[in-house]
């Protein structure tokens, strides 16, 4: 009972992902082909309102469930891991169709094939951690 609310919010985030059709492998292609502005408009869409979700966060310095206040650590913007770590992440979404959170979501809907994805992820998150103090962070 304890992780209903959970629950609940992963099986909504994944009615509006297939409603919008964010796990769609050809909008996703038609994004990566700049044939479609639809994923487009989704990724600008979420942006904004996270934009406006961490202004709101700092400016009425909300809590999170435990009654802590919600702190933001400023972030060392050493541009080349990011656009390494970008450009990895990117190929993977190019690649399989999926980033992430469609990849759950499809196989709820019957892609099969999305097990194989969700295997290298959860795998590559995997090896990421036992090798993440040898990287350079």
């Amino acid at each position: 009972m304890k992780f209903l609310k959970y629950i609940l919010t992963g099986i909504l985030f994944g009615i509006v992902m297939a409603k919008s059709e964010a796990i769609s492998w050809f909008r996703i292609q038609e994004m990566f082909r700049f044939q479609s502005f639809h994923m487009f408009g989704i990724i600008g869409t979420a942006v904004t309102l996270g934009v406006i979700a961490v202004y709101l966060i700092k400016k009425f310095h909300l809590k999170d469930l435990s009654g802590e206040v919600i702190k933001f650590q400023d972030k060392d913007m050493a541009w080349k891991k990011y656009l390494i770590g970008g450009t990895i992440f990117g190929l993977g979404w190019a690649l399989t169709g999926a980033c992430p959170g469609p990849i759950f979501v499809n196989i709820g809907y019957g892609y099969l094939g999305m097990v194989i994805v969700a295997f290298g992820a959860v795998t590559g998150t995997y090896l990421y951690g036992l090798i993440k103090n040898k990287l350079p962070h």
